[in-house]
């Protein structure tokens, strides 16, 4: 069905004899829509990556995770490394008095050791000081510090106002507070996962590249290569490394040590998973014009097989931070990653070695929950990632 009339347009004299514009036909218009301007490759990737509200779960906690580490002096309510009473149970935050009295001004009240023993510890049972409350509040005057590491200042987001300690996830077997040390050794572990995570992304990425591109001896040396670094194993030569460092070293020198490790040992499965996917785009006729241009093997590696595979690489890290995390707990737990005075999960988890701490002070398990919450956010984020970067 035709929208125009086909029928001849006549020209009639118009009143003074002058032609006449021939009217125009009736009938249906049709509307264009004005031409919309087209949406980036990353906003689209965030418009994918809102619909997944694990994804978007995930990146608030990785949010939440680094800021965590950034301001850990501000967050910690107690210095982490005074001491106090051993293994007091946490303290509650209460709005009544011991008469049952209802009050807008949070409290809790200190721990104190009483004459009664634990009969499976023997250690004096520990318990809240009714007759002594500890107002609660934010913004208080704390332990000083430097923000950010330069910035002096002695305001921490919560805390007792006369500066008394408070332990709202109790104290480890010196005294000192969960808490505060779960802060701080926020820093220390993630510092951990992301440097090694970046150094493997370079080398594999890089390796990955180089030898899918080039393919042939030079491919083939590259993966026998390869394949005897992936099949160390792993956890036993992590030990016999990290054991070579003398206890009085430096803990600069040993932290860097067990970076390098851990690096060396990690980057071979992601060059593996590059270089298939370079096998694939090597042979893409973008690909095979600019090499018949004239290109150079290097502009061609940047310009046209990185940005390729970059979404997978973006979405390995977000799934290899967490590999690393655990890696460094558990190695941190036998005693082979931090040593003191650095402070990191791993460390904080060698004082659950026995099952009387871990059933009478069940409080010093909390640092597992940091590390569960680490592991599900990046693994959220990366599944978010994944899905949303993936054009199929």
């Amino acid at each position: 069905m035709s929208l125009t009339s086909e029928a001849p347009l006549s020209v009639e004299p118009g009143p003074h004899g002058h032609l006449q514009a021939p009217a125009e036909p009736t009938g249906p218009t049709i509307v264009v829509p004005p031409a919309q301007k087209s949406e980036s490759y990353l906003a689209l990737v965030w418009r994918r990556l809102r619909r997944s509200w694990t994804g978007v779960l995930g990146l608030i906690l990785v949010v939440a995770l680094l800021l965590m580490a950034f301001f850990a002096d501000f967050l910690s309510p107690v210095d982490p490394k005074v001491t106090g009473i051993a293994f007091a149970p946490p303290q509650s935050i209460n709005f009544r008095d011991k008469d049952g009295n209802f009050s807008f001004a949070p409290r809790s009240y200190q721990n104190r050791e009483g004459e009664e023993l634990d009969p499976i510890t023997f250690q004096p049972i520990v318990g809240p000081d009714y007759d002594n409350p500890q107002w609660l509040g934010l913004f208080v005057k704390g332990a000083p510090y430097k923000l950010l590491g330069f910035i002096p200042a002695e305001r921490h987001l919560f805390g007792a106002t006369d500066g008394s300690s408070v332990h709202l996830l109790g104290t480890d077997k010196f005294g000192r507070d969960v808490l505060s040390r779960i802060f701080y050794g926020s820093r220390i572990s993630l510092m951990i996962a992301l440097t090694v995570v970046a150094i493997i992304t370079i080398i594999g990425t890089t390796v990955g590249m180089v030898s899918g591109y080039f393919g042939g001896r030079f491919d083939a040396w590259m993966q026998w290569f390869v394949d005897l670094v992936l099949a160390f194993p792993q956890l036993p030569l992590y030990l016999a490394l990290t054991s070579l460092i003398p206890v009085t070293a430096p803990t600069n020198v040993f932290l860097a040590f067990v970076i390098f490790v851990m690096s060396a040992l990690g980057w071979a499965q992601l060059s593996r998973e590059v270089r298939g996917k370079t096998l694939a785009l090597a042979r893409i006729d973008y690909v095979r014009a600019a090499i018949a241009i004239g290109a150079t093997d290097r502009r061609i590696i940047v310009q046209h097989i990185l940005p390729n595979v970059m979404s997978h690489v973006i979405v390995a890290i977000t799934l290899a931070i967490p590999s690393v995390v655990l890696l460094e707990s558990f190695l941190g737990f036998l005693g082979f990653a931090v040593k003191p005075p650095l402070i990191s999960w791993g460390l904080m988890l060698q004082d659950t070695a026995t099952y009387s701490v871990i059933g009478s002070y069940p409080w010093i398990l909390a640092p597992v929950g940091a590390v569960l919450i680490t592991v599900f956010a990046f693994n959220a984020l990366g599944d978010g990632l994944r899905d949303a970067i993936d054009p199929y």
